[in-house]
């Protein structure tokens, strides 16, 4: 096994040498595998293991990243002459450098995040025989005529080293099954998916359930039509419903922000949802895929609220756009081995309202549940929304038939002022958002 920090130690000394004022260092190593069935044939059978290094290097506010796969010490020492070269040619950043060192993280207790499962790494025997699983639980569902399957399993740590003395690294694993079930022929072909993903292999979903609920879900989607073209509710399902949330989040990104091309650009301080309503975010949650003790920029990370009781409370930051923008960095930095930092959130959760998905149904009365959606026309500066969707016509609070092939508008701004929560958000996801109803969309379809 590699030893990280000694890599991102040996970059760091490597690029003092050659001339940086200031340096970090990021190093990786992962393992995965992955297998996919597909017509009940073994399509791909696939492993990776490998180990990647990355360096930013620091002068007079210029940067540059570079980045490796070869560990050597001939390397290191010429990647790090190579980043001081391209450093001393970049353009200048006021706003570019570490952090302080009142500002780094210290300690932290990596057993809480439970990251990483303490079980022996299947092997591509096991895990084709969970994706055979999965198949077999689809085609055994009538109508079912085929049946994609897929399973994988992944494991990666990195370390995260800087010149201003932060230096630090933490693990992960993931588990997954999925299954795309096909009902139909030619033009009358419909699909549907299943798929569940764990850090702990133990805490995995039968794969028998995969695989059915992919194929109930193909066969409700067999008969689809173009719904009706006019302003209906539309009930965003839980599996699509984070989409929207995600457009929030992108558009208070501190980069976006700085950029000015966000349409929440001056709406801090202001309603963005409805009353009553928060965005979290929570880096902490343990056995959950996005958590994480210190950010890309080895600043320790927090609870936030995001949007509390419907007014939106900050941006998110990480050192750069903070110190464009006059604020402290929220602890939202992320990073490749090949990239600077940029802001990004990690876990989060919507609050979840207290009716069920059906009783929303119901609610609704004549409208569309979207199940799925494909491509999109959003503008980011004035929030304009545009998606192709499909999923099911209600009638009467009740689902009538499939529909496809339509498309739903309206603007992010007025239709988050207007959004109803479900209580359907499941918990081991990072981001829980639960269905969304949101009343007067235009819809185009027939």
């Amino acid at each position: 096994m590699t030893d990280l920090s000694r890599l991102t130690d040996a970059l760091i000394t490597a690029a003092k040498r050659a001339g940086a004022e200031q340096a970090d260092a990021l190093a990786v190593e992962g393992t995965s595998i992955s297998i996919d069935i597909r017509a009940g044939k073994l399509e791909q059978a696939e492993r990776s293991e490998g180990t990647e290094i990355g360096l930013r290097v620091l002068i007079g506010g210029r940067q540059a990243c570079v980045s490796a796969s070869d560990i050597s010490d001939a390397t290191i020492a010429r990647l790090a002459e190579r980043a001081v070269a391209m450093a001393r040619e970049a353009p200048a950043d006021p706003h570019v450098g570490l952090a302080d060192e009142s500002q780094i993280a210290r300690s932290w207790n990596l057993s809480a995040y439970e990251m990483t499962d303490p079980a022996p790494e299947p092997d591509a025997q096991m895990l084709e025989a969970s994706a055979r699983a999965v198949e077999h639980a689809a085609m055994s569902v009538k109508g079912i005529t085929q049946v994609e399957a897929s399973a994988s399993y992944a494991q990666r740590k990195m370390h995260l080293a800087a010149s201003n003395g932060f230096a630090g690294g933490y693990g992960r694993t993931s588990h997954s099954l999925s299954a795309v079930a096909f009902t139909g022929e030619g033009t009358a072909m419909e699909r549907d998916w299943a798929a569940e993903g764990r850090i702990f292999a133990a805490d995995m979903p039968g794969a028998d359930g995969i695989g059915a609920l992919a194929a109930e879900r193909a066969l409700q989607r067999a008969g689809a039509v173009k719904p009706r073209t006019g302003t209906f509710p539309v009930l965003f399902d839980e599996r699509v419903a984070s989409s929207l949330i995600g457009h929030l989040l992108s558009a208070s990104n501190g980069a976006a922000i700085a950029r000015g091309a966000s349409w929440l650009r001056d709406a801090l301080g202001t309603q963005v949802l409805p009353k009553g309503m928060s965005v979290i975010e929570d880096p902490h949650r343990p056995r959950i895929s996005a958590s994480r003790p210190f950010d890309g920029e080895g600043l320790p990370t927090a609870r936030r609220l995001i949007v509390e009781d419907g007014v939106l409370m900050g941006w998110t930051l990480d050192l750069a756009t903070g110190r464009k923008l006059g604020l402290p960095s929220t602890a939202n930095a992320a990073r490749g081995v090949s990239s600077p930092p940029s802001p990004a959130t990690s876990n989060i959760d919507l609050s979840p309202g207290a009716l069920t998905r059906d009783d929303l149904i119901a609610q609704m009365g004549t409208g569309l549940l979207v199940t799925s959606m494909i491509g999109s026309t959003i503008n980011p500066t004035t929030g304009d929304y545009s998606r192709g969707a499909a999923g099911f016509w209600v009638e009467n609070g009740q689902i009538s038939h499939p529909v496809n092939e339509c498309t739903i508008a309206g603007n992010l701004r007025d239709m988050l002022l207007r959004i109803i929560a479900a209580n359907d958000a499941r918990a081991h996801l990072s981001t829980r958002v639960p269905s969304l109803l949101i009343e007067g969309m235009t819809l185009a379809g027939a």
